[in-house]
């Protein structure tokens, strides 16, 4: 590698290093939660945070697109909520006797869809096109989106009267989703401070460019994996459709359908992530195991069984990770 190269490879390290710094200016705790929105961010994927009210989820993400100076739109969705809302539509123009297009506030760069599950389906699938193929069709025109193109999407876990479940398909195209935990008691105690003492400063610098992120992209995919982790990620991930072959035969019975070959992708992508904001350009093991619970917590599907025994799908995953050897 030329020094300029290993010089700029530095100095965008320090710049991540220093985004965490100025999101917690705002956001007391929640690393995890940002260190997981950063990996969306450097792979290209979509990320769903799930959580109870008050955990900061949306001020994190509003937070982390001014830290990225990136254009924002925050769509609160509820149940009257249309796709046209969202993407845009056609209007005419009385003066010009024509129709124009009237974009929707899917044209940004960092979109948070707030409470995903409010809105009905029709809805959600709207999101489909925007997050899988980055364009959107008004009328008869398909319009590319703006690249980096991220959808951060959050829900309620609790209060499930009058939310619509996501479809399979939409929850699968989200690459990460991650639960949201309540703050430590310490944190806790310095959100209380902050707050009534009326020292909440939501002022940040911005740190990245959209330059830096589409280089951060290319270093994170010359990260470099080895085969027999390569292995490793594809037998994970046939564990959950085939687990009497891996010997979990306590966890075969509360699967209904295992994870998609998305999860494959994701596994790789995230781990790479992980390594190069470990400062490391080689994925470790433990890169994998670090990711694997986000990336396939929202892939494989339960049954009632499972539901009745009160077994998550953390459980499952935690089970897959201890049963599945690394084969060298």
């Amino acid at each position: 590698m030329e020094a300029i190269a290993v010089e700029k490879h530095q100095e965008h390290k320090e710049k991540v290093r220093q985004v965490y710094l100025e999101v917690a200016k705002v956001v007391v705790g929640q690393e995890y939660m940002v260190n997981r929105l950063m990996i969306g961010l450097f792979t290209n994927g979509h990320v769903l945070l799930e959580g109870v009210p008050g955990l900061a989820k949306t001020l994190t993400v509003s937070t982390l697109a001014q830290v990225l100076h990136l254009e924002f739109q925050r769509i609160q969705f509820t149940p009257d909520l249309l796709p046209s809302d969202l993407v845009g539509t056609m209007i005419y123009n009385q003066r010009e006797g024509k129709f124009e297009v009237k974009k929707g506030p899917i044209f940004a760069n960092i979109i948070l869809a707030d409470e995903i599950n409010r809105s009905p389906a029709k809805v959600q699938s709207a999101l489909l096109e925007a997050m899988q193929e980055k364009q959107v069709t008004i009328g008869e025109t398909t319009f590319t989106l703006d690249r980096p193109f991220l959808v951060m999407a959050t829900q309620n876990p609790v209060d499930q009267e009058g939310t619509y479940p996501l479809p399979e398909a939409q929850v699968d195209r989200f690459m990460m989703k991650v639960f949201v935990d309540y703050p430590t008691k310490n944190q806790e105690m310095e959100i209380m401070r902050r707050i009534s003492n009326m020292k909440f400063d939501y002022n940040v610098t911005t740190v990245l460019s959209k330059e830096d992120i589409f280089a951060i992209r290319d270093q994170v995919n010359k990260v470099t994996i080895s085969e027999s982790l390569e292995r490793y990620i594809i037998e994970l991930v046939y564990a959950t459709r085939k687990p009497l072959e891996y010997k979990l035969n306590d966890q075969a019975q509360y699967i209904q359908f295992g994870a998609s070959p998305r999860a494959s992708i994701n596994l790789n992508l995230a781990a790479k992530a992980m390594a190069y904001m470990e400062g490391r350009d080689y994925v470790l093991p433990e890169d994998i195991k670090e990711v694997a619970l986000d990336v396939m917590n929202h892939r494989i599907i339960l049954n009632y069984e499972a539901e009745a025994d009160n077994v998550r799908t953390p459980d499952i995953i935690k089970a897959i990770l201890n049963k599945v050897p690394i084969n060298k």
